[in-house]
C-alpha cells in the first residue's frame, strides 16, 4: 500500500470536516451554484492542505527527536 492512499483518505476527511463546519456535506455542496461551490471547495482544499502540512511537520519533528535520542 502506498503512502498516497492514506494521505488521500486523510485529505478527504479534512475536506469533509471543513464542509460540515460550514453546514454542508459532499452531496449538498453539489447543489450550490457553480461559483459558490467552487469557492467553498477551494477553501476546503486550502484547509486540508494546511492541516496535512501541519501533520507532516509534526512527524518530521518527532523523527528528529527520535534520531537525537539514539
Amino acid at each position: 500500500m502506498s503512502l498516497d492512499a492514506p494521505l488521500a483518505q486523510i485529505e478527504q476527511s479534512l475536506v469533509d470536516e471543513f464542509l460540515r463546519s460550514r453546514g454542508y456535506d459532499r452531496h449538498t455542496v453539489e447543489l450550490l451554484p457553480d461559483a459558490e461551490r467552487h469557492a467553498l471547495l477551494s477553501e476546503a482544499s486550502v484547509y486540508a492542505s494546511s492541516k496535512l502540512t501541519e501533520v507532516e511537520s509534526r512527524s518530521h519533528y518527532l523523527d528528529e527527536i527520535r534520531e537525537r535520542g539514539t
